[in-house]
């Protein structure tokens, strides 16, 4: 598995640019279906592609998708820039805390909607897919180091699947696009754990 790079946000602009409802579904798009003009992704998602060719060059402006050779206007395809993302982490300066907390609600809307409706239908999958799909949920003691290291443990699991976005003859026989969610959060109203009595 090849280390990708891990792209730790701290530019609101960027943060606001990511975090637009419509640009995550082109995101997903490309990422999916990539190559794609501007065109080819309006048909994806359902815009014009005037809009999309818009939305693409702020993608692009702010790292997010990069042109893929060939083409000019609007027949020139664009591609995702694969890398992780990581914002929120560290101090900040409130306007960069405001961007991230508003692009980790547009994208957590994005995955509830899509469990959702993968719940919706699962029950008309094939028996393969339906019983492969799944959502865990679970709680336990942690300390902040534990949190930290089971973040990169899943990091790095997700990583392995990466690099068949933009890579088709990696996928193997019968694969197809799978969402990949995760978070670990402490207890909201459970403070501190009271000390040890030994």
């Amino acid at each position: 598995m090849p280390d990708l790079p891990l792209r730790d946000i701290r530019d609101p602009q960027a943060l606001r640019a990511f975090a637009h409802p419509l640009r995550l579904r082109i995101l997903e798009a490309v990422a999916l279906g990539g190559p794609l003009t501007a065109t080819e992704v309006a048909e994806r998602v359902g815009e014009s592609p005037a809009n999309c060719s818009w939305h693409l060059r702020q993608l692009a402006r702010y790292g997010f998708v990069e042109e893929a050779g060939g083409g000019t206007g609007r027949a020139r395809p664009w591609r995702i820039v694969l890398e992780g993302h990581q914002w929120g982490a560290g101090e900040e300066e409130p306007e960069l805390a405001r961007a991230g907390d508003a692009a980790a609600d547009v994208l957590l809307d994005l995955e509830y909607r899509a469990l959702r409706e993968w719940l919706a239908v699962r029950r008309q999958e094939e028996p393969a897919w339906r019983d492969a799909g799944f959502f865990n949920q679970s709680m336990g003691w942690c300390t902040p180091e534990e949190v930290t290291a089971l973040q990169t443990e899943i990091r790095e699991l997700f990583a392995r699947y990466l690099p068949r976005l933009t890579d088709p003859d990696s996928r193997p026989p019968g694969a197809r696009p799978v969402r990949l969610m995760a978070w670990g959060v402490p207890a909201v109203g459970h403070g501190p754990a009271a000390p040890d009595p030994h």
